[in-house]
């Protein structure tokens, strides 16, 4: 069985390695000390919601969801951004994504948000599937764009 807990600051030696391979697969550099001082930052400072899944029999990290606080102007309510979603390669087909993600969703009802929000790439296909099977609608009304403002990453 896998148990999903919202993270605290205590949780940062298990969410570390997972948030680094995360970046690996994103590949970007994965770094320690900054990646460590990233999510002391989000979690210490209340900016993101963290949900961490572990193995109930071992206590094994498996997999984490990030979520970030933003609000739809045009409905005039809260929304959460999912931004981050990782398991470990031995863990994926278990069902720990699909745990996590129900998480995601648990906190979009408890606090009211009008919706959640995603990103993956395109080519992403299993990502893709997930999210789908979980009732995640894929927008193609709108374009999204991102400007690089030169800073730091």
């Amino acid at each position: 069985m896998t148990s999903i807990t919202r993270a605290t600051p205590a949780d940062i030696d298990a969410l570390l390695p997972l948030f680094r391979g995360y970046l690996r697969f994103y590949h970007r550099p994965d770094d320690a000390a900054p990646a460590r001082a990233f999510l002391e930052a989000r979690i210490g400072n209340g900016e993101s919601v963290v949900f961490l899944a572990r193995d109930d029999a071992t206590g094994e990290a498996l997999g984490f969801v990030q979520l970030y606080p933003a609000f739809a102007s045009t409905r005039l309510a809260r929304s959460w951004i999912l931004n981050d979603l990782f398991v470990v390669e031995s863990a994926r087909g278990r069902g720990v994504s699909k745990a996590l993600m129900e998480a995601a969703r648990q906190l979009g009802v408890e606090t009211g948000a009008c919706e959640m929000m995603l990103q993956t790439a395109r080519t992403n296909a299993v990502a893709q599937s997930l999210y789908a099977s979980l009732g995640w609608v894929r927008d193609d009304d709108f374009l999204v764009y991102n400007l690089d403002t030169g800073s730091r990453a």
